[in-house]
């Protein structure tokens, strides 16, 4: 067999596009004794791949199957479950506001006083809130003055 059509072959071959006719041809060669000296570190290569056919593997491999106590964690995970409900059920019980707890008022100056109280105190937040908007303003009109754009001022 030529050699150059013996190195195509093995080009090809590394390149993964020979058919198995071709590769049956590079095994022929590599196995006979009259390989070319260039190439006898391919010899062993193909060798190998002969040898590694012939390989089985004879290890019996044991198989235990696990039993799992599913029933088991079935139960515990329930258990678990209720005892966490039951507990959240039981301690919160006691910290529910009876009916004269929510706020009612007998005395109508008392009511009155207690109104009074809380809206003084939202209007004093919301204050503190426009505050704020007040300063975005200033701001506004301060950058508009920088990059020359008319002023508008809130509510025209």
């Amino acid at each position: 067999m030529e050699i150059n059509k013996i190195e195509t072959l093995l080009e090809k071959y590394f390149e993964g596009v020979t058919s198995i006719k071709e590769e049956n041809e590079l095994r022929i060669y590599f196995s006979s004794s009259d390989v070319a000296q260039h190439l006898i570190q391919y010899q062993l290569f193909f060798k190998g791949l002969d040898q590694s056919k012939k390989e089985q593997f004879t290890r019996i491999v044991p198989f235990y199957e696990q039993k799992r106590p599913v029933l088991w964690l079935s139960i515990a995970a329930s258990m678990v479950v209720a005892v966490g409900v039951g507990s959240y059920a039981f301690l919160n019980t006691e910290n529910t506001p009876s009916q004269s707890d929510l706020g009612t008022y007998e005395d109508p100056k008392v009511a009155f006083e207690a109104t009074q109280k809380a809206l003084s105190l939202l209007s004093n937040n919301i204050n503190v809130g426009i505050e704020s908007v007040l300063y975005l303003e200033e701001y506004q009109i301060a950058k508009n003055k920088v990059f020359k754009k008319p002023v508008r001022k809130q509510g025209s």
